[in-house]
């Protein structure tokens, strides 16, 4: 998973530069997971007791201590604490220029105290709301062993009452990063909009992701809402996308921005359609893709029920994380296998997959299985190889179970017709759904905060570090409803 699918940065200041190297640009917003991945200050998690899948961040924790709750939320508010620019600069908030409620007569906003939209600073979301009772309770989540009921609190998003910025000398600047990713145009237009409703004129596109800052011949492109008004109803990227290439010593990163008393936010948007971005409910694009993905398994259905001994091969993206395939595979209820990165499994012995597919040519005379493309690397030959992001290239799972399926029914002497469907860039290259168009916001930076992301947690949209939702990826647990739903819908068995 590559985290900087978009980053928004703020810069207040009194002219207007062409210098594509005044922008704020951190590496850490590119951290992937694999090899060569980065992980805060080695951080490790609470020690797992049975399934339990611990939530704290601290490993020292003392259960027998009576006050170990105290010193467990302490820990938790100061991790979720948001960087501020007035944790670096002696500065004091103006009154917000951001309103929706217009004046009938001049078309101007009202004034800040005469609208009651905005979220007060102390706003908090709860992250948890269910109450497991024991570690065994189906997806238990608990800080100790006896899962004990501990408030996960965050910081509400949405337009403040103050802000930091002076509208008319900020000058915006946003940049898509990575793969594609349904519903990346309908985040530029609705940042850019949102930009206009406080204030700013001075924005621009970097073209091509962090390519477009030091690229000769990419230039900033001006941005308004007459420029972006209808780019919501094409796919893609209207800035275009690229992996890697940030020349670090040609972008002026957060360390430089503060010795040279740059005034600076940078916001970014959980870009990933593997949904695999920790605490959120899910990131934008993944309503999309699984959508999407439901139109290649139905075609594999339909292919293998029309042929003699079919059998649909789908394979969905998610390195890590199972999200997608467990998703659409419950959702279309047309999978009969489902494998994914976060459950192992055999292909071969009395209790592998082969031999369940066997089972299912015999009993309904066709089957489709879906996998995801992380799923069973450990079957395969690994290889260090890392593209231009830094991810680890995965061997190709896919391909792999359509020789194994082909080769194995033929040494068994039956006739299996394999349909295989790889509709990775169908998927991700797709207009956004209703849901995903909505996932926008940019309020985050004219507060102040800078070094985070936003996102709906719990159903309601927050503002996250990004040092904590990036320390792993958010991975399928295995023992989960959601899991457990999908293994209903499948009626596979365990393949041990």
């Amino acid at each position: 998973m590559t985290f900087s699918g978009m980053d928004i940065a703020l810069k207040a200041s009194t002219h207007s530069s062409t210098s594509q190297q005044h922008w704020l640009h951190s590496t850490r917003y590119r951290c992937q997971y694999g090899l060569g991945s980065t992980h805060l200050n080695g951080r490790k998690r609470s020690p797992m007791v049975l399934s339990v899948r611990a939530v704290s961040g601290k490993s020292d924790l003392d259960f027998s201590d009576p006050s170990w709750k105290e010193k467990y939320q302490e820990d938790w508010n100061r991790r979720f604490s948001l960087p501020h620019i007035t944790d670096i600069y002696d500065l004091k908030p103006r009154l917000t220029t951001f309103s929706l409620k217009k004046n009938r007569t001049d078309g101007g906003s009202l004034s800040a105290d005469k609208w009651n939209g905005y979220v007060n600073k102390d706003d908090r979301a709860l992250l948890k709301v269910i109450k497991y009772a024991s570690p065994t309770s189906a997806g238990a989540e608990c800080v100790d062993p006896d899962c004990s009921w501990v408030e996960h609190w965050i910081h509400r998003a949405g337009p403040r009452k103050e802000i930091y910025y002076e509208p008319a000398e900020v000058k915006a600047a946003i940049v898509t990063c990575g793969g594609l990713c349904p519903g990346l145009n309908d985040v530029i237009r609705q940042i850019v909009f949102t930009l206009e409703i406080y204030g700013v004129k001075n924005i621009v596109g970097i073209q091509f992701g962090y390519r477009g800052f030091f690229e000769k011949g990419l230039k900033e492109m001006p941005l308004s809402r007459k420029v972006v008004e209808n780019i919501n109803l094409s796919g893609g990227s209207f800035l275009g996308v690229s992996r890697g290439g940030a020349k670090t010593s040609e972008i002026v990163d957060s360390i430089q921005c503060r010795k040279r008393k740059l005034k600076v936010s940078v916001v970014a948007v959980p870009k990933t359609i593997d949904n695999d971005i920790l605490f959120m409910d899910k990131t934008f694009g993944f309503d999309t893709a699984v959508e999407e993905a439901q139109r290649a398994i139905n075609s594999a259905y339909i292919e293998a029920r029309s042929a003699y001994h079919g059998i649909g091969l789908v394979k969905l993206m998610g390195r890590s994380s199972g999200f997608i395939a467990m998703q659409a595979s419950l959702s279309s209820g047309q999978i009969d296998v489902c494998l994914i990165p976060e459950v192992s499994f055999t292909l071969d012995g009395e209790h592998g997959v082969m031999r369940h597919l066997e089972h299912l040519l015999e009993k309904k005379g066709f089957c489709v299985v879906c996998v995801a493309e992380g799923a069973g690397q450990d079957l395969l030959q690994k290889s260090n190889a890392t593209d231009a992001s830094g991810n680890v290239i995965l061997s190709d799972f896919g391909v792999h179970m359509q020789q194994k399926i082909k080769s194995h029914f033929k040494d068994i002497g039956v006739p299996a017709d394999v349909k295989y469907i790889d509709p990775t860039y169908m998927v991700r290259a797709c207009r956004a759904n209703a849901s995903d168009a909505i996932l926008c916001t940019v309020h985050g930076a004219f507060a102040g905060f800078s070094g985070i992301t936003s996102g709906i947690c719990n159903t309601h949209y927050a503002f996250l570090p990004i040092t904590e939702v990036i320390t792993k990826p958010k991975r399928v647990n295995p023992n989960s409803r959601m899991w457990h739903r999908c293994l209903t819908s499948t009626g596979q068995p365990d393949f041990h």
